[in-house]
């Protein structure tokens, strides 16, 4: 039975998801069926790992001192298990009250959901704002594909986000741990990244992995004139090699090997000799015919073809 798929959307007509009163009223019917609003003190919150790993701490501040003034404007999403409450959503806000000593917040309170909508709904708040670093996003969307064993199409209409995108931060989360930290510790460019990844000469990517880790490498142009001169370097030492004069030893060896050429007996030629021989090798089982034909060539290079 084939497969059925969903239609494509085009980028201008999908869907950003952000967690609002409109994400709210979007997933009223699914994902956030259900959800309470509740204050709950901050002690009571577990934080687990989220999709964002990388903070800016002035930001927070700034964050801390806005919530200190005007209040929480965005609530936060917490999931409920029995008497404990994980954060879902809004570790900033999170950390923001927790400097200043707030004591509770008003939290979206959602209960018997799976781990598959848990994570879809923590990916599009994150992935909906700016501040969320690429090998974040990446880390994220591996994360929830290996949790689902998703499809990147599934995982495309799961997370609203294009199948490029999709594509890209999957073969970036798989690079290695070392790689994906120095992107954000030296903020390079994450087309570096891919572009790393298809680098098939194993010397060339060895060496420019080593430029990527210390911060050496970050743009794109960088990577694209490392390749360039690596490639060209290659070119140059095998024109060279080409080039290289025969040495004694071979010119030796191929003076013995005219000297050794011997003539056929009279009254049969070497071309006859060697059709003679390939006609017999007709009809022999494949493996004495391949060692008939090996001696063959060996016997051209010993005798005088006319």
């Amino acid at each position: 039975m084939a497969k059925t798929f969903e239609k494509r959307v085009s980028k201008r007509k999908r869907k950003v998801i952000t967690l609002n009163r409109d994400l709210y009223r979007n997933y009223e019917e699914n994902l956030l069926e259900g959800a309470k609003l509740k204050e709950i003190e901050l002690k009571k919150i577990n934080v687990k790992d989220q999709v964002r790993t990388k903070f800016n701490e002035s930001s927070i501040k700034e964050l801390a001192a806005n919530i200190e003034a005007n209040g929480l404007i965005q609530p936060l999403v917490v999931h409920r298990e029995k008497n404990k409450y994980t954060l879902i959503c809004g570790e900033r806000r999170f950390r923001a009250m927790s400097s200043i000593e707030v004591d509770s917040a008003p939290c979206f309170v959602l209960e018997d959901k799976s781990s598959d909508e848990l994570m879809a709904i923590q990916f599009s708040e994150n992935s909906s704002r700016e501040a969320l670093h690429y090998i974040d996003k990446a880390d994220g969307i591996l994360n929830y594909q290996k949790a689902t064993k998703a499809s990147e199409r599934k995982i495309c209409k799961a997370l609203g986000i294009s199948k490029t995108d999709v594509h890209r931060s999957l073969i970036i989360g798989k690079l290695p741990k070392r790689i994906r930290e120095a992107a954000k510790l030296h903020d390079i460019e994450k087309y570096v990244l891919i572009e790393f990844n298809g680098i098939e000469d194993k010397a060339l990517k060895k060496k420019i992995e080593r430029q990527i880790v210390i911060g050496e490498v970050r743009k794109r142009a960088e990577l694209r004139k490392i390749l360039k001169e690596g490639i060209a370097s290659n070119v140059k030492g095998l024109k060279k090699a080409r080039r290289k004069a025969p040495t004694k030893t071979s010119t030796a060896a191929a003076k013995k090997r005219a000297s050794s050429k011997v003539s056929i007996p009279s009254g049969m030629t070497a071309n006859a000799f060697v059709k003679a021989m390939k006609s017999q090798a007709k009809k022999l089982d494949p493996e004495t015919r391949k060692l008939l034909n090996s001696l063959l060539k060996e016997t051209s290079e010993v005798v005088e073809i006319q």
